[in-house]
C-alpha cells in the first residue's frame, strides 16, 4: 500500500518484447502473437508507428542496395514547374550533358520540369540518370530519361539518400522543395555532418536576392559567420559549376585515399 504522496516502487508490470508496462498499462486482452495472427481483426495496424518504423526501415534498405553501386554523383536541384520550351529547362540540360562527361552520375528529384532536363541531358550524353522519387498527394511519376529510379514514401528517408550517394549539390531555380534541400545541405555542412561538399547556386539572377539578404542579414547580424557564406558558390557558367564541384571531389578523394 502506498499514500497519495508516495511512489510504488513495484508496480506490477508486463513485458511486451523490449517494452515495460507498469500499472493500468500492463493490462492487455490478447498477445502479440494473437494479434499477428488472427485474420479478422481490423487492418488500422498497419497504419501504427511500430509498423511505420519497419517501412522506415525497409525504404532505407531498398535506397542503400539501388544506390550502392551508383558512380561519383552530383545532385541537382530544380523547380518542377518549368516548362520544356523554357530558357532553365535547356540549361539543366546542358548542365546534366556536362557532368556526364565530366564523369559524374546526375541525381535529380526524378520529377519533371528541370529534374526531367538535368536526367535527359545526363542519358543524352551517356551518363549515369538517377531520380529519386516521394509519394505526393498529386500524381508525378519518374520522368523517362531516369535510368535508375526510386521511389519513397518519406521525405526524410529520400534526403538521406540525396546526402549520402552525392559529392555536391547544384541548385537551379526552384520553389520550397529546392530551398528546403539547400539549407539543409548548408546545415550538415556548417555542422561538419558531411564535408568537402560544396553547394552551387545556378543562376545568378534568381539567387543573387537571397544570396544578399544572407550576407546583409544573417551574416551581418552575426548569426552565421563568414566561413558558412563562403559555403555557397553563385554562377551562371556551366564549366564554372562542373569545375567547382571536380575541384572538391578531387579534394575527398586526396584525403581519403
Amino acid at each position: 500500500m502506498t499514500d497519495n504522496n508516495s511512489v510504488d516502487e513495484n508496480p506490477p508490470e508486463r513485458q511486451r518484447g523490449p517494452v515495460t508496462l507498469r500499472r493500468s498499462q500492463r493490462v492487455e486482452l490478447t498477445t502479440t502473437d494473437q494479434r499477428l495472427l488472427d485474420s479478422r481483426g481490423p487492418s488500422d495496424w498497419v497504419h501504427t508507428d511500430p509498423w511505420r518504423v519497419l517501412r522506415i526501415q525497409a525504404e532505407f534498405v531498398e535506397g542503400f542496395g539501388a544506390l550502392a553501386a551508383v558512380p561519383s554523383a552530383v545532385t541537382v536541384f530544380g523547380s518542377a514547374r518549368t516548362p520544356r520550351d523554357h530558357a532553365e529547362y535547356q540549361i539543366g540540360r546542358d548542365l546534366g550533358g556536362a557532368l556526364a562527361r565530366a564523369g559524374f552520375a546526375a541525381i535529380t528529384g526524378g520529377g519533371p520540369g528541370v529534374m526531367e532536363a538535368v536526367n535527359r541531358g545526363c542519358s543524352e550524353a551517356g551518363g549515369f540518370s538517377v531520380g529519386l522519387g516521394i509519394e505526393l498527394p498529386f500524381e508525378q511519376g519518374l520522368n523517362p530519361f531516369v535510368d535508375l529510379g526510386v521511389n519513397f514514401r518519406y521525405f526524410f528517408v529520400r534526403k538521406t539518400m540525396f546526402i549520402k550517394y552525392s559529392q555536391a549539390f547544384i541548385c537551379l531555380p526552384g520553389g520550397f522543395g529546392t530551398l528546403d534541400e539547400l539549407f539543409e545541405a548548408l546545415t550538415l555542412v556548417q555542422t561538419k555532418k558531411v564535408t568537402k561538399f560544396p553547394v552551387v547556386l545556378f543562376g545568378r539572377s534568381y539567387w543573387q536576392g537571397l544570396y544578399d539578404w544572407i550576407q546583409n542579414s544573417v551574416l551581418a547580424g552575426g548569426k552565421v559567420g563568414e566561413k558558412d557564406l563562403a559555403l555557397l558558390h553563385l554562377t551562371d557558367d556551366i564549366d564554372d559549376a562542373v569545375r567547382v564541384v571536380q575541384e572538391a571531389h578531387k579534394a575527398w578523394d586526396e584525403a581519403h585515399s
